[in-house]
């Protein structure tokens, strides 16, 4: 159970950034279209892609014992280059707005939700290796670890999809990244260090 609050934060702080995915959520929260789908493709893909990664490096780990020294240490690395390019883009921060339009229909907005999860190698290095990784760091309590991060997709999501009309102010400001950037700067530094001490 201690091991949740870890893996809800370490979830958080990779899926809270600018990017095209969670642009495309906002938007459909505003445009007010399709957004319980939108939220529950990105939510449960990012769910089962979580699982994948703590099931597959969990026995791979089983099997070879170095491989969790290589998967620490290129663990490591991201997370560090992750937490400098977050505190990096802190310097000049961004405004989430929204794609133009959201007419589109169910099948269109499916297929544009799917591509940009899947579609985009972060994902894979994000959710299979590196929260896989973290969370085989936990021994037995991994899959609480899991369950932490799969709760801060479903957090993330629906409260970025259900929440923008609301938030869609404060998310336009560049101030509010400037402090999630530093915010994730921080976390993902931090959990290196963590890491490499093994």
């Amino acid at each position: 159970m201690p091991a949740a609050l870890p893996g809800l934060l370490t979830g958080l702080s990779l899926i809270v950034a600018i990017g095209a995915q969670n642009a495309y959520v906002l938007k459909q929260g505003l445009t007010r279209h399709h957004v319980g789908l939108v939220v529950a493709i990105c939510a449960v893909s990012d769910a089962l892609l979580i699982t994948v990664g703590v099931s597959g490096v969990g026995a791979l780990v089983q099997d070879h014992p170095t491989a969790m020294t290589v998967l620490r240490w290129v663990g490591g690395a991201y997370l560090a280059a992750y937490g400098v390019r977050s505190l990096w883009k802190a310097r000049r921060p961004q405004a989430l707005n929204p794609l133009e339009g959201g007419g589109a229909g169910r099948r269109t907005v499916v297929a544009t939700t799917l591509a940009l999860t899947y579609l985009n190698p972060h994902v894979y290095l994000d959710t299979v290796l590196m929260l896989g990784s973290i969370a085989n760091q936990h021994g037995e309590a991994r899959w609480w670890f899991a369950a932490g991060a799969v709760a801060g997709s479903f957090l993330w999501f629906t409260t970025l999809g259900f929440g923008a009309r609301a938030a869609s102010r404060v998310m336009s400001r560049p101030a509010t990244w400037r402090v999630l950037d530093l915010v994730i700067g921080v976390v993902m530094i931090a959990l290196a260090v963590r890491l490499l001490r093994g």
